[in-house]
């Protein structure tokens, strides 16, 4: 294999060397001048650092090191050592017991209807006394009357009532001392199971036969 030399007039002349050098020698003296002088130093003999921001950033380099020289040189104060303050008294917290409230009374009872059949839900109460309360069906309707029978008359004292309904809720405030409920009737063909959730300011739960 014969290795090929590029010919004579195909390598850049002497003159075009000194050329470039000259270019670059220039282009790096105007670097130093303009942009390394003013930044690193603060010297801005052009005013081109100044325009650029470049002095004051030299001027600020220059005095952080200047305060940091005069920091070392600073003679260091002795630490004196000083005695730990007496560990202070603390009084141990009282004590109490804590308070258990009553706990309002909440039960969740089922009845089953058979087509046809009726059943009654009955809660003893005092008179004004609140109890909130909730009941669905598992499946269809029933009719459903809300009342109490006074205990010494005898007299029907009614809250509501409605037809063919799955689910109803409230409050139920009793109007005088006794049993307050609900009667429910499944009128449809299928078996049904009525879900009650009662909660509050009763004394006793219980289906009447």
């Amino acid at each position: 294999m014969t290795e090929q030399v590029p010919p004579a007039s195909a390598l850049p002349s002497t003159r075009t060397l000194l050329g470039s050098t000259a270019i670059a020698a220039a282009v790096a003296t105007a670097l130093l001048v303009t942009v390394v002088l003013p930044a690193e130093y603060g010297v801005d003999p052009t005013g081109i650092g100044g325009v650029l921001g470049l002095t004051d950033m030299g001027q600020t380099k220059l005095a952080l090191e200047k305060e940091a020289a005069e920091a070392a040189a600073r003679p260091t104060a002795a630490a004196v050592p000083c005695a730990p303050p007496p560990p202070a008294t603390v009084a141990a917290p009282e004590v109490k017991a804590p308070s258990v409230a009553a706990k309002a009374p909440s039960d969740v009872t089922q009845v089953t209807l058979k087509p046809g059949e009726g059943k009654e839900i009955k809660l003893t109460m005092r008179e004004g006394a609140r109890v909130s309360f909730s009941w669905a069906t598992d499946k269809g309707v029933v009719n459903y009357d809300l009342h109490s029978d006074h205990p010494t008359t005898g007299a029907y004292h009614g809250y509501g009532k409605g037809k063919g309904l799955a689910t109803h809720e409230g409050v139920l405030v009793a109007a005088f001392e006794g049993r307050h409920g609900w009667f429910w009737r499944n009128r449809t063909d299928d078996v049904i199971t009525v879900t009650l959730k009662t909660d509050g300011d009763y004394q006793e739960i219980k289906e009447l036969k």
